[in-house]
């Protein structure tokens, strides 16, 4: 249409150089065209003048307006839209890829593989649609288009715009509304009241076709295409591809149902069943015309992400983004994900990703970077493949930094894609909570985890004054609140045993909860908190409330453990103790466990669990030979299977590295205390508790002491 071409050039041409034209369809012409104000290359659809003129431009502009809403990333996005000289039209960014239409004309049949990899993010994109209320209504190859081993799905709004415009204006004699081989039965009915299923059976026909080379039914005119689509079975998937399963058949035949009861209740449910059913047998690694790779599993570590920043202070805001998105990842019930303590041991590493993930036992790893530079962020991903170093995704975003938490969001959902894990409501619900909604007590808040993570004195210390500055900026910040919890509880706990440091953990856990009664970190901060005033029942009520609603967290169940550890309920500690290196390996945790072995007189089971603690504790050490903790734990071990010598240039070692830190020092009484240097043991202990070992509890009921409890200078010394 050069007349048409002229005149949008003229109409438009304060806003875009349309350049050439790119196709034209049964609604709509397309054309190429550059975004003049933001330098980008566009595609601009104007719709074919007749149905235009059927449509009217308040119409087309408000149900239009639905797809402006939508942002998904496999939904083409709506840039701009309007009405010139009676031309209606609207933007959308061009896709230098090819349609499936394309793909299908050229191929036919494509690899399975490829199939279910499109079909699935198509389903993606339609559960979100209509999570919001959004029916497609026109699911077909040409709306589906293919970029970057990626579907994106195209032209939300304008069937439902033709719809409105109400079939005595737009039939099937003039304008289809959606195609004839891909609509649904009761579209063909010309039913009115259309939800989710008719865009099951429609990506259902694409399926079908992908698989086979063309749709479930075909005919010589498009009534004779419904006709068929109401009184025909659907033909048999196998007859024409052997290698089609007998379960996928099934599950294609479902959602090709006749009527919209018998087919799946929503998209998430037919994704489910591809992916779940046809798992164990169907590989879905492979991307598009390229080469094929090792299908990733479902297991992922996430590695710090370097700081690019000029600034080298902000490293805090690059290892916060790498945790949050551990974080996010934790709460996709099909992932397996490692642990921060696993992941950050590679930091600064030179090790090669193979290596990495075999030491984390995953398939997958996240590598990122951030640049911060005043209020603009650029953070880069990319998911690799363990394997073979494949790049299964990656993603640059170049926003402001307000976008944070969006796009945490969306490298998580992005993550869960590329591993074909399809998100409950309830999943996608749970990434998209921001913590706050101000960047500057977020950012306060990723300072003071930095800091805790470094777990000595003083770094507590400045972790709890970050965490309640952030508070100062957000008064309902709840995850804060249970931040300045912890560090309470654990000065009073390692470093300072004031009942101050246990009040203030009282006050800032109740009122986490009273600002997030769902947040499970508000929950295990309750816990340990009322646990260190002996509110045993309340303790475990409020770890299994963190238990429950987070089964990923690590703390509830060590400090659940511990707390039973404490009332010589050794039976749950090594129950608790266990499910928390579970969650995430902790050599701690470990030791504890054989420690409730040995209570429970269960000796052999103890000698394994310190065998197994010992070796956690060498690995870390590969890691960090410099950890003074790591070292006096490991002491702790030899000491208990007899090694003496060894346990006491293991406590050398450690003190050469850290003869101040009450936790270490501690520590290192106890393997005294174990190898029979009683004098010692109590002069150690005193320099642990004068220097801020607080819990005093703990060391009244600590099994390393058992030969000093009758002691008089031990008594003594837990009155200090």
């Amino acid at each position: 249409m050069p007349d048409q071409l002229a005149q949008l050039s003229t109409a438009l041409a304060s806003s875009y150089a349309f350049e050439q034209e790119l196709g034209r369809g049964g609604t709509a012409t397309v054309y190429r065209a550059q975004d003049l104000k933001h330098q980008r290359k566009v595609a601009v659809k104007v719709m074919r003048p007749e149905l235009a003129a059927s449509l009217g431009a308040e119409r087309f502009l408000r149900e239009i307006q639905i797809a402006a809403q939508l942002s998904h990333p496999h939904i083409l996005p709506l840039y701009d839209s309007g009405e010139v000289d009676g031309l209606l039209y609207y933007v959308m960014p061009f896709v230098a890829g090819e349609s499936l239409r394309t793909r299908l004309a050229r191929e036919g049949q494509l690899p399975l593989e490829d199939a279910l990899h499109i079909t699935l993010e198509v389903a993606d994109a339609l559960s979100y649609a209509h999570g919001r209320g959004v029916v497609h209504r026109d699911i077909k190859p040409e709306n589906v288009l293919l970029e970057s081993s990626h579907a994106l799905v195209t032209d939300f709004g304008i069937a439902r715009a033709i719809t409105a415009a109400g079939e005595d204006r737009v039939t099937l004699d003039g304008i289809a509304v959606g195609t004839p081989a891909y609509m649904s039965p009761e579209q063909a009915r010309g039913e009115r009241q259309l939800d989710a299923r008719t865009d099951i059976y429609s990506l259902g026909c694409v399926l079908y076709e992908m698989l086979v080379g063309e749709p479930p039914h075909t005919g010589p005119t498009p009534h004779a295409i419904l006709a068929r689509k109401c009184t025909e079975p659907v033909p048999s998937l196998r007859v024409v591809r052997g290698s089609v399963s007998a379960t996928l058949e099934r599950i294609v035949l479902r959602a090709l149902a006749t009527w919209p009861k018998d087919r799946y209740a929503t998209s998430a449910e037919f994704a489910q069943a591809l992916t779940t059913r046809l798992a164990p047998s169907t590989p879905l690694g492979s991307t598009w015309g390229g080469a094929p790779t090792t299908p990733p599993g479902r297991s992922i570590a996430v590695l710090p992400f370097v700081n690019m920043s000029a600034d080298p202070e902000n490293e805090y805001f690059s290892d916060g983004i790498a945790e949050e998105i551990i974080n996010a990842l934790t709460r996709i019930k099909a992932l397996q994900v490692a642990s921060r303590t696993s992941a950050f041991a590679f930091k600064d590493t030179d090790q090669d990703i193979r290596t990495i993930g075999e030491e984390l036992g995953v398939a997958t790893l996240l590598e990122g970077s951030v640049r911060k530079a005043g209020n603009r962020l650029r953070i880069t991903a990319q998911l690799v493949s363990v394997a073979d170093g494949y790049h299964l995704w990656s993603e640059r975003y170049d926003r402001d930094a307000e976008d944070v938490f969006a796009i945490q969001d969306e490298i998580a959902q992005n993550i869960a894609r590329a591993l074909r894990v399809v998100l409950s409501d309830e999943e996608k619900q749970a990434l998209i909570k921001s913590p706050t909604v101000d960047l500057a007590a977020y950012e306060c808040y990723l300072r003071g985890r930095f800091f805790l993570h470094q777990f000595q004195k003083n770094s507590v210390h400045y972790a709890r004054e970050m965490f309640t500055r952030a508070i100062e900026i957000d008064r309902d910040f709840a995850l804060a609140f249970a931040g300045v919890a912890d560090c309470s509880s654990f000065l009073y706990m390692y470093f300072d045993g004031s009942e101050a440091n246990l009040d203030r953990a009282d006050i800032a856990s109740r009122r986490a909860l009273e600002l997030d009664s769902e947040l499970a970190e508000a929950h295990a901060a309750r816990g340990l908190a009322v646990s260190l005033n002996k509110r045993y029942a309340e303790a475990q009520e409020e770890f299994e409330k963190a238990i429950r609603l987070n089964p990923a967290l690590f703390e509830p169940y060590y400090f659940y453990a511990r707390t039973c550890f404490q009332q010589g309920k050794h039976e749950a500690a090594v129950h608790l103790f266990e499910k928390a290196c579970d969650v995430r390996e902790d050599y701690q945790a470990r030791l504890l466990a054989a420690l409730a072995y040995a209570g429970l007189g269960r000796d052999a089971e103890a000698e394994a669990a310190y065998r197994r603690a010992l070796a956690v504790i060498e690995k870390q050490l590969e890691h960090s030979p410099g950890d003074a903790r790591a070292l006096t734990l490991g002491a702790g071990c030899l000491a208990r299977l007899g090694r003496h010598e060894e346990s006491l240039e293991w406590t050398e070692r450690a003190l050469a590295i850290d003869s101040e830190d009450p936790v270490v020092v501690y520590a290192v009484a106890c393997v005294y205390a174990l190898v029979g240097l009683s004098d010692k043991a109590l002069d150690t202990m005193e320099k642990a508790i004068r220097g801020g070992f607080g819990n005093k509890r703990w060391i009244a009921n600590d099994p390393d002491f058992e030969s000093l409890r009758d002691h008089p200078r031990f008594r003594a010394l837990l009155k200090l």
